[in-house]
């Protein structure tokens, strides 16, 4: 137990004691009270002037077992509020309810603690309402481009069943099989990746390599996607070496270079620079064409986001998730800066490791 986790506990403790006090003296009180206008009436019995102790002791204990009886009964209902309305917001998350909220009202709903714990619960059911809308996104998103390259395939391997055809047309329906099971494939291959990225802890397996000489090969891996949209490439950057993982560093080059290709408009230029500064290196990859929203920018790096819901471009929001799960697994971060058309991802990551 930490020192703030030790600290709530004896704000709790506290608070339950001070209600629990505040019971016991105002039965105190009160049966005091009762006792001393029982002795007035004469109800009480006494001897030579002075209260017989019998009787006031056995109404003492009757009247203070009433009066907390009920003092407990209406101040429990009270205090225990707040704990029901928990129970009752769990029971709602528990169920599946991810729109539940815990809202706790004066005096209770005031203090430190409770403010915490309501603010801890609502976090907790916020992050639930965003994974099962994720998780229901990545459904929709990843079934639509699953589907689509599986379709394609059966399709043009049914006409190619038929027979019939022109050796012409063959070569073009087998290019988009071809095509479109390596579209399969990748997809398939970054899910697996960022998974398995996501529960690696420790960097593993670092060397010493060419980053410069890792982007060029990462730009050629691509030639069949950029060479479509006629994008020449500006490459602004003398040879750099750095320690890391290759083959993470190569995932993560490619995938930030084919969002570019996907999202340049055709004819345009990508342009890939490297500045070192203060034993760090900013890899930044640049495009032109749509600009991503203020609103987006914050959430193309959650998994299975897309900023384009039309679905009309390739992807399923596993690439720029995996950028980021990579350059934070090598001591680094990614941001996205948009302006005029123009958007810039820069990858910011540590010389040596």
């Amino acid at each position: 137990m930490n020192k703030k986790e030790h600290k709530h506990t004896l704000a709790l403790i506290l608070l339950a004691a001070t209600i629990v006090f505040f019971i016991i003296l105002v039965a105190v009180v009160l049966s005091a009270a009762t006792v001393y206008l029982l002795l007035d009436t004469g109800v009480i019995t006494t001897i030579n002037g002075r209260p017989d102790p019998r009787h006031t002791l056995m109404f003492m204990g009757i009247i203070s077992l009433l009066i907390g009886s009920v003092l407990t009964a209406v101040i429990s209902k009270f205090s225990l509020q707040p704990v029901n309305r928990i129970v009752t917001q769990m029971n709602r998350l528990a169920s599946g309810d991810f729109k539940a909220r815990l809202k706790i009202g004066k005096p209770l709903g005031t203090y430190k603690t409770i403010i915490e714990v309501t603010e801890s619960f609502n976090k907790m059911a916020e992050e639930l309402e965003n994974t099962e809308m994720l998780r229901s996104d990545f459904i929709n998103n990843f079934s639509h481009e699953f589907k689509t390259p599986i379709v394609s395939i059966a399709g043009f391997a049914k006409l190619l069943k038929r027979g019939n055809l022109t050796e012409e047309q063959k070569r073009e329906y087998i290019d988009i099989i071809e095509e479109e099971s390596m579209r399969l494939a990748a997809m398939a291959t970054n899910v697996l990746n960022l998974t398995k990225y996501e529960n690696q802890m420790i960097l593993t397996d670092v060397t010493t390599f060419n980053l410069s000489e890792q982007l060029r090969s990462s730009i050629l891996a691509l030639e069949g996607k950029w060479s479509k949209k006629n994008i020449d490439f500006n490459l602004d950057f003398s040879e750099h070496m750095i320690e890391g993982n290759k083959d993470m560093l190569k995932h993560m080059w490619i995938n930030l270079i084919d969002n570019a290709v996907k999202f340049s408009s055709d004819g345009k230029t990508v342009g890939i620079g490297i500045k070192e500064q203060n034993g760090y290196y900013e890899v930044s990859v640049q495009n032109h064409g749509s600009e991503i929203a203020p609103e987006q920018q914050k959430k193309i790096f959650n998994k299975f986001y897309q900023a384009d819901e039309s679905h009309a471009s390739e992807g399923n929001g596993v690439g720029l998730a995996l950028v980021k799960g990579i350059s934070e697994l090598h001591g680094g971060r990614v941001s996205v800066y948009c302006e005029n058309n123009i958007t810039t991802f820069t990858v910011t990551l540590p010389k040596k490791q």
